[in-house]
Order: structure tokens, then C-alpha cells, then sequence
């Protein structure tokens, strides 16, 4: 199982998409500042979540929430939740 996540950083203002077959053991990795593309935003926090039967169904969705229709797709879906102040 492959999954495709979103995490969200308050102190940078910022999110980050990605793919991984471990998904705990990758916020870990996110959240101890060894991901050069992450290391300025600790703490992050995981918001949304898919599950992909393998890799490539799983790269090929994260490209598509990286893409403008897909950032487009995942603030409607998480309104609510930016509603409450995360």
C-alpha cells in the first residue's frame, strides 16, 4: 500500500504534498528536519491522506494535487478545515 499525503505547516505558512510506502516513518523524517525540502516549516502536521494500491497510482495522484486543478481540489475539500483556524 502506497500512500499520498498532506502536511501542513502553521509556522511557514506553508503545505507539502508527497508519496511514501511508510507513511509514519516519513513525517518523522519531515518533522526531524532531514528533508531539505521541509526542514524550515517543523512541526508538520498531516491533514489529508489516500491510500494507492501501488507506486505508480500513487506518484501519479500526487502529481495531480501538486498541479493547479488538484491544489484547486483539495482546498474545496478541506474548507471545512481551514474554516476552523488550522
Amino acid at each position: 500500500m502506497w500512500y499520498v499525503y498532506l502536511l501542513l505547516s502553521k509556522s511557514y505558512g506553508r503545505w507539502y504534498i508527497g508519496s511514501t510506502k511508510n507513511l509514519q516513518k516519513r513525517i518523522l523524517n519531515h518533522n526531524s528536519g532531514r528533508n531539505k525540502s521541509t526542514k524550515y516549516g517543523i512541526p508538520w502536521k498531516l491533514i489529508y491522506c489516500e491510500i494507492s494500491l501501488n507506486r505508480y497510482d500513487a506518484r501519479a495522484r500526487e502529481k495531480y494535487l501538486k498541479s493547479g486543478m488538484g491544489r484547486r481540489y483539495l482546498k474545496n475539500r478541506l474548507k471545512f478545515f481551514f474554516a476552523q483556524g488550522f
